[in-house]
């Protein structure tokens, strides 16, 4: 499994995921850049994703669902607010309604994905921003350590396609 770390700070406010691949930060990127590769990782293991909007451009947004394996479903949004080609993507991320209508119900967090060069590869760091200590809470009890490493661990075959 490629990922290295995972911390979670409370009093940051923050999730850390840090994962190391034997590929290019380029073919890493791309495996973010593109919603075909994105739905083969982005969720856990049983709750695959569907991207129905990926418009990867500053103020562009996402929308997907992810299906679980009893019929449940769940669906979240992003809203891209920095791309520096291939080292950072930065969005707003939230859930959804099934038509991508934001879920206001729930907490919205900032990501911030940075991409760097390695002896062996590449680096991926995600850091989750969270707005309050209750979100983070809310959401790690929802399970979201544990997506992020399922999710994370599928990337390793994504990259080895192509």
């Amino acid at each position: 499994m490629p990922i290295t770390s995972v911390n979670s700070d409370p009093q940051s406010l923050t999730l850390t995921v840090v994962g190391d691949y034997p590929v290019s930060v380029e073919r890493l990127w791309e495996a973010y850049s593109d919603p075909r590769q994105l739905e083969r990782f982005w969720g856990p293991e049983t709750w695959p994703a569907k991207f129905t909007r990926h418009d990867f451009s500053v103020g562009g947004k996402s929308h997907y669902t992810m299906n679980g394996p009893d019929g449940a479903q769940s669906s979240g949004w992003w809203k891209f607010l920095a791309i520096e080609r291939p080292r950072l993507i930065e969005i707003e991320d939230g859930f959804s309604a099934a038509d991508g209508t934001p879920d206001n119900a729930m907490p919205t967090m900032r990501m911030t994905f940075t991409f760097e060069s390695t002896a062996t590869g590449a680096r991926l760091k995600i850091v989750t921003h969270f707005p309050s200590l209750e979100s983070m809470e809310q959401l790690v009890k929802m399970g979201m350590v544990e997506g992020m490493r399922s999710a994370m661990g599928q990337l390793d075959s994504v990259l080895a396609d192509l």
